[in-house]
């Protein structure tokens, strides 16, 4: 697998004079597109790579909670807030923002149950995700360095806080590329919030794997289905003399990037070029989520305007996955309730649940389960005391993400936290060593997965990071 520059051997370039006399004597587009595709092009970046060694999971449909849900109330109870609730907090190591926004211990605002033969407990506002339990991983154990939404979100996505870095599904596509060259391998649906661009930058990686947005946070779902991506749907040209046109242009990208000794960005752009005539043709058809039954339109929500915008992003994620996408991610905001939590989680809980327990049942279903991991996240948790009276604050120091999928334990928990639900003290699980792991699951070796740029090897996880063995199946 490639590592840092590919060497690019191309063949002579035809002269002007010679195509167009070429053309003249009869070749026609036909012919002319032959020539100029034995010209030079770009490497194919994207194509599929080995993995460095056997993957338990080819693909990962990634939900964000943008926002930083509260682990307390969702799923990792504590019995010392039920008993303490209202009582002074008991220390002052690490409080996220100061003490001055430091209220009473807050048990959790909805009861638990136990679902499944695990047992595994999951609060009143998941009950969906409960009748799921059995195929869920829960982290309880969840570690970060940002206190603030922007850093924390950098960090979940790239691995740093400070600077701008490849994010996660850009190094999953570097190391194994594309199971399908019609479309682009890495998908952001609605992408809202903090982090912006960064949460799916390529960086310093060649441009080709960057990720592509799928419409925006502030859209409706009947404004993207129009045109998920501007010009997917061909307004001008038939494919034939669009083929010819986009052929010329390339001659001239081509013959600029060996003036400019093959500069990547260029080299991306080629690329793009390329992918969006193959999307032009190919890709509509995955986009096409009214053609799926009713009775799988009910199991994501879709009948139902409360759960329809996330409902619609899941099935969205399952027909990109199953078509061979390496990396989709959902979007959903706005879980940063400083204030109002009893009021504010419980709707944005409502319009998450049915949907995401829709995914897993038909991923099931398909048999794309065993290879597709789902990873369910904020950027952290939230405090174990109220904030505002009726809020909480942000937490990194100890929170809950779970997987479900391939490659990880069913019916598990993994890790603690301090019985007020604050620190990680069991298996800590710091996001470098999320980010070795999720890797690790691909087939890839986080510490061989690097690429060389500015004179140093650069990877997801930095200098750090350890592969949880405890949670893989």
């Amino acid at each position: 697998m490639p590592v840092n520059n590919t060497t690019l051997h191309r063949p002579r370039l035809l002269p002007r004079r010679t195509l167009l006399r070429q053309s003249a004597a009869g070749v026609g587009i036909l012919g002319l597109r032959a020539l100029m595709a034995a010209e030079s092009a770009p490497a194919n970046l994207l194509a599929p790579k080995a993995p460095h060694f056997a993957p338990k999971a080819k693909r990962i449909i990634f939900l964000l909670m943008g926002g930083g849900p509260s682990s307390i109330d969702t799923f990792d109870p504590k019995p010392r807030l039920e008993r303490d609730n209202g009582k002074p907090v008991p220390f002052r190591r690490g409080l996220t923002f100061g003490e001055t926004s430091v209220g009473g211990l807050m048990k959790p605002l909805w009861p638990y149950k136990r679902y499944g033969r695990s047992g595994l407990p999951v609060s009143d506002l998941f009950p969906s995700v409960g009748s799921c339990a059995d195929d869920l991983c829960v982290i309880r154990s969840m570690v970060g360095d940002g206190v603030d939404h922007g850093a924390a979100m950098l960090q979940l996505h790239t691995g740093v806080f400070q600077f701008k870095r490849p994010s996660m599904g850009s190094w999953t596509l570097y190391g194994l590329g594309s199971e399908n060259q019609d479309l682009p391998g890495f998908i952001t649906i609605k992408p809202s919030g903090h982090g912006g661009q960064n949460k799916w930058s390529s960086s310093f990686l060649p441009g080709d794997y960057q990720g592509t947005p799928i419409g925006n946070g502030n859209m409706k779902v009947e404004e993207i289905e129009k045109e998920p991506m501007p010009y997917l749907i061909s307004k001008g040209l038939v494919s034939e003399p669009q083929r010819y046109e986009l052929d010329m242009l390339q001659k001239m990208n081509r013959r600029n990037a060996e003036l400019n000794n093959h500069d990547p960005e260029l080299e991306a752009r080629i690329n793009a070029f390329e992918l969006a005539f193959r999307m032009q043709i190919k890709a509509p058809a995955a986009f096409e989520v009214e053609k799926e039954s009713n009775e799988t339109k009910k199991l994501y929500g879709l009948d139902n305007e409360v759960t329809r915008d996330f409902g619609w992003q899941c099935l969205l994620a399952r027909r990109l996955s199953e078509r061979g996408v390496r990396f989709v991610q959902c979007s959903h905001s706005y879980w940063d309730q400083h204030s109002q939590i009893a009021k504010i989680h419980p709707e944005l809980a409502l319009q998450v649940d049915k949907p995401i327990a829709g995914l897993l049942k038909d991923l099931k279903a398909r048999g794309l389960f065993e290879d597709t991991l789902v990873i369910w996240t904020g950027e952290f948790g939230r405090t174990p005391w109220a904030q505002n009276s009726d809020g909480r604050d942000h937490n990194p120091y100890g929170y809950t993400m779970w997987m479900a999928g391939a490659g990880v334990k069913p019916g598990f928990v993994y890790g603690a936290t301090d019985e007020f639900g604050y620190h990680a003290v069991e298996n800590r699980m710091h996001i470098h060593d999320m980010h070795a792991t999720v890797l690790h699951l691909m087939g890839l070796d986080h510490e061989k997965l690097t690429y060389r740029y500015a004179g140093r090897d650069f990877r997801l996880t930095d200098v750090a990071g350890t592969v949880a063995t405890g949670i893989i199946a």
